[in-house]
């Protein structure tokens, strides 16, 4: 398993020109008055272990196994996969501005692969967002941050308060949008990362709950 993890992830980047992401844009929506400057994701704001079913589908091939994450104490994570077996595939901590690897199986340790797992957890655990703009539609409430040629655009429903989606975009193409479902606003019990220029996605179901 761990030397196709490997090959899937090579196999991805070998026909990302076949795939073209889309232009993003909003429909449907309106201008909205808010006075929020900052929207917060706060699924992972707890100091108590999120733990999950861990599915990942790389073009045709899926893998499976267990995913913990951990606040740490100076507000990074720390993030640990491991097999179905309960074999450690790979461990490691990550902030905003830091990533360190604590521990990989050698059949992960490539470039390729930690540059993926880094960038797409670093945007899942991100929390706070300026808010440059706000629309909204009889759902969301859609808060849009930009940072140079990044922009994020998070949906929270406007009768729970609950963060719904985040939809990450470079120089206006989607690149990764992330589904929540989620009953607490400390605690998604499922969460959905799928890729727009990669044929990657990956997919989180609650294991155990943060009280």
């Amino acid at each position: 398993m761990h030397r196709f993890l490997r090959q899937s992830f090579l196999y991805s980047i070998l026909f990302l020109g076949l795939i073209s992401c889309t232009t993003y844009k909003l429909s449907d929506v309106k201008p909205a008055s808010d006075t929020l400057k900052t929207a917060e994701n706060l699924y992972f704001s707890s100091g108590e272990d999120y733990v999950y079913k861990c599915q990942m589908d790389i073009y045709s091939n899926h893998v499976s196994g267990i995913l913990i994450i951990k606040k740490t104490e100076n507000g990074a994570h720390r993030v640990a996969l491991t097999s179905d077996f309960g074999n450690k595939l790979i461990d490691f901590t990550i902030s905003d501005t830091d990533f360190k690897i604590n521990y990989v199986i050698p059949d992960l340790d490539r470039k390729i692969i930690i540059n993926f797992l880094k960038n797409d957890f670093r945007k899942l655990l991100k929390r706070q967002y300026p808010v440059n703009q706000t629309f909204e539609n009889e759902q969301f409430r859609i808060y849009m941050s930009k940072a140079g040629r990044e922009q994020y655009y998070l949906f929270f429903d406007k009768e729970t308060n609950m963060l719904r989606q985040i939809v990450y975009t470079e120089k206006d193409r989607e690149k990764i949008d992330f589904t929540f479902g989620a009953k607490k606003h400390i605690f998604a019990d499922s969460i959905q990362l799928q890729h727009r220029d990669y044929k990657i996605s990956i997919r989180l179901f609650q294991i155990s709950e943060t009280e």
